[in-house]
């Protein structure tokens, strides 16, 4: 089984956050990779992961990154994959990463997701594969389908909510 998605953290602490994205990716029955690199500590390895993932089979990568945040960019510099990036929150409450993941330069973008939101990038990543692939496709229009009976039911249930002034 050869990966199409690719999960690169900067530090193995980020995968209590990236946890949901691979558990998305499984579910769906997507072939994923994940693995730690860092764009400071390990910046030769970065390289060769990003001037290869393309011709590896690699269709998209997901960077999750904390504090100055560079991994999503510097890989994007390097690969015409698609990249989105996920701010992690360490210092600054995120915003740190959050800021250096979005403000790119022109030419080298990063779909980017909110704080801590590796769900979405796996969800993003999904959506990106669908375009081609049809079985990807249903798989996200099922889910998509699913969130919107969980807000219908759950709509639902607050009917049932008793206020003295409440009118619905």
């Amino acid at each position: 089984m050869q990966p199409i998605v690719s999960i690169i953290m900067g530090s193995t602490s980020d995968m209590p956050v990236m946890e949901k994205a691979a558990q998305l990716l499984n579910d769906f029955k997507i072939p994923f990779e994940i693995n730690a690199l860092s764009a400071h500590r390990t910046p030769a390895q970065v390289e060769e992961f990003a001037r290869n993932a393309q011709q590896r089979g690699i269709k998209v990568i997901i960077a999750a990154a904390g504090m100055a945040a560079h991994l999503p960019g510097v890989i994007a510099a390097m690969t015409p994959l698609p990249v989105i990036g996920v701010p992690i929150k360490s210092t600054l409450e995120g915003m740190d990463a959050l800021l250096a993941i979005v403000q790119m330069p022109p030419g080298i973008p990063v779909a980017t997701v909110g704080i801590n939101a590796g769900l979405n990038a796996a969800i993003l990543a999904t959506q990106i594969l669908a375009l081609s692939d049809e079985r990807i496709a249903q798989q996200v229009n099922e889910y998509k389908a699913k969130l919107s009976d969980k807000i219908a039911k759950a709509n639902q249930e607050l009917t049932q909510i008793k206020y003295e002034y409440k009118t619905n």
